[in-house]
């Protein structure tokens, strides 16, 4: 009887063993820093955008469309000027323009700009290039990049040739009675604001004329580039440069092109080198500072 009973307990325990299910193995536990690659089998790289493609340059661009662009503001001679009957412009500059287009198998096409705009009207894409007697200024360089300087200038004096020893230097200059005329937004106002502190500044908008209100008596003196006040001086006889081989200041005058265009600009720069060097820029400037 017992053997009986004790074999019913040993089956019935068999019998709940061969029932019961298979242990799993024990979860695997998951590194803080890392995924568990069981729980997820596929990996998937992290994919980035491809960049986006560089914007064309200036030196493609240009030969394509066939069209140079020049912001210039038409009203310094020698470097630009525009007829007011005709509209075309001529200067030293405007040949300039012609002769790198001609480079690039494209014709000019000049855009009227006025000086407080040029630079703005060159970074917002109104034009490729900045010509006709630009100064090369920090303020300017901070919104666009200029090409190897084409030359040097400064400020100095012109005068009515009667009072060509009254007004040499900038003590002389800046005194209570004298009338500065400048014309207004570029570097010939900026230089006479920082150093005109008691003589009366007398801006003049239209800088094709502002000669003749020195010529008239109306403005005493006008320090502008030593270039422009040889040729004003060259074709108004009734005024004179004072010493224009040591102006007031150093400058270079330079063209704007826009300030990312690493290949435009080297191609300007190497085109200015071989201008200077090849008797281009010479040619073009004796034409027009020739006595």
């Amino acid at each position: 009887m017992r053997r009986a009973v004790a074999l019913s307990a040993l089956t019935c325990a068999l019998a709940l063993t061969a029932a019961a299910p298979t242990t799993a193995p024990a979860a695997r536990t998951a590194h803080p820093d890392r995924p568990d690659t069981a729980a997820h089998p596929t990996h998937h790289p992290t994919t980035h955008p491809a960049p986006a493609p560089a914007p064309a340059s200036l030196l493609d661009t240009i030969p394509r469309r066939g069209v140079l662009r020049v912001c210039t503001t038409g009203d310094y001679r020698p470097f630009t000027h525009r007829d007011p009957a005709s509209g075309a412009y001529r200067g030293i500059d405007i040949s300039m323009a012609r002769d790198l287009a001609r480079s690039l198998d494209a014709k000019p096409k000049y855009v009227p700009t006025t000086w407080a705009k040029l630079i703005d009207d060159l970074a917002a894409g109104r034009c490729d290039i900045a010509m006709g007697g630009v100064s090369i200024t920090l303020p300017r360089a901070r919104k666009a990049a200029f090409s190897e300087p084409v030359r040097t200038d400064g400020k100095t004096p012109i005068v009515r040739c009667a009072d060509q020893d009254k007004y040499r230097t900038l003590d002389e200059i800046d005194r209570p009675g004298v009338t500065v005329i400048v014309n207004p937004g570029g570097t010939n106002e900026q230089f006479a604001r920082s150093v005109i502190k008691r003589a009366t500044i007398k801006p003049h908008p239209d800088n094709t004329t502002v000669f003749d209100e020195i010529i008239a008596g109306r403005a005493d003196v006008m320090m502008t580039d030593a270039s422009e006040t040889r040729y004003q001086s060259k074709i108004h006889p009734e005024l004179c440069a004072v010493h224009p081989d040591r102006p007031f200041t150093f400058s270079e005058k330079a063209y704007a092109v826009p300030r990312a265009d690493y290949p435009f600009k080297a191609y300007v720069d190497q085109w200015v080198h071989l201008a200077k060097h090849d008797g281009t820029y010479k040619k073009y400037e004796d034409a027009w500072m020739a006595k």
